[in-house]
């Protein structure tokens, strides 16, 4: 099987998360409080620092950032940041809010929320799969901890966000389009981001370190305000739960 198609399956497999928390938030909706799913979003996101303590920023703390990777990651965390501030404006500021503490708007509120909270969302996953597409570049194995990492990460993300969609009265056809579409997209994504990055493992450290700034600030913006508004007791503990699991992952 060609290097890219590789790439393309496991970006479909960590974006899956996202479809499979989306259908956990619909079976069991109005049955998952606030506090339940603001641990698993922190859960989710003590994975995702993990992820990028282990294996996007992990293997330069002994050689050193050189300047390159650190534009790099300023650089992906201003255009992840100015990207979500545009798209907040057009409504998708609280696309992964559950809707019990912070409404998503609905479209009659908010004209064109829909649509933007779906390319929040794809927004959001777009450093995934430049890091897979980066992992299996010239031959190279995917790392588990990335994958588990980021399908761990995603699980939440579509449980929190699908919870608030219903809130705002959106679609099951609307929500099951974006969950569907986007595990999709990722796949894509990371097949083609392959193919561009070539085998590059040169400029291996400056592309993980641009991710690594915008899986930063996602968890800044998008990830901690769920996890940490009216949160459950034990959500650092939790959150540090979610780091341990994802980093022994990473040690095997």
């Amino acid at each position: 099987m060609s290097e890219f198609l590789i790439a393309g399956l496991w970006g479909l497999v960590s974006g899956s998360g996202l479809l499979i928390g989306a259908i956990a938030a619909d079976i069991f909706f109005g049955k998952l409080t606030h506090r339940m799913i603001a641990a698993i979003m922190g859960f989710g996101g003590g994975v995702l620092i993990a992820v990028v303590a282990t294996e996007l920023v992990g293997g330069q703390v002994t050689e050193g950032m050189g300047p390159w990777s650190i534009l790099a990651l300023l650089a992906g965390a201003a255009i992840f940041s100015g990207t979500n501030w545009y798209l907040a404006r057009s409504g998708a500021e609280h696309r992964k809010r559950c809707g019990e503490c912070t409404e998503q708007p609905s479209e009659q509120d908010h004209h064109g929320s829909g649509a933007a909270i779906a390319v929040g969302s794809v927004l959001d996953g777009i450093p995934e799969a430049l890091v897979i597409g980066m992992s299996v570049a010239g031959g190279g194995k995917i790392s588990l901890a990335v994958v588990a990492g980021f399908f761990l990460a995603n699980l939440p993300q579509g449980l929190s966000s699908t919870s608030g969609m219903k809130v705002a009265g959106r679609s099951r056809s609307y929500i099951y389009s974006v969950w569907v579409g986007i595990p999709l997209l990722i796949g894509i994504a990371a097949a083609a981001g392959n193919a561009l990055l070539g085998s590059g493992e040169t400029h291996a450290p400056t592309i993980l370190s641009f991710a690594a700034g915008a899986v930063i600030a996602m968890l800044a913006e998008a990830m901690i305000p769920e996890a940490f508004e009216n949160a459950p007791p034990f959500i650092g503990l939790i959150t540090v739960i979610g780091f341990l699991a994802a980093y022994l992952l990473a040690q095997y």
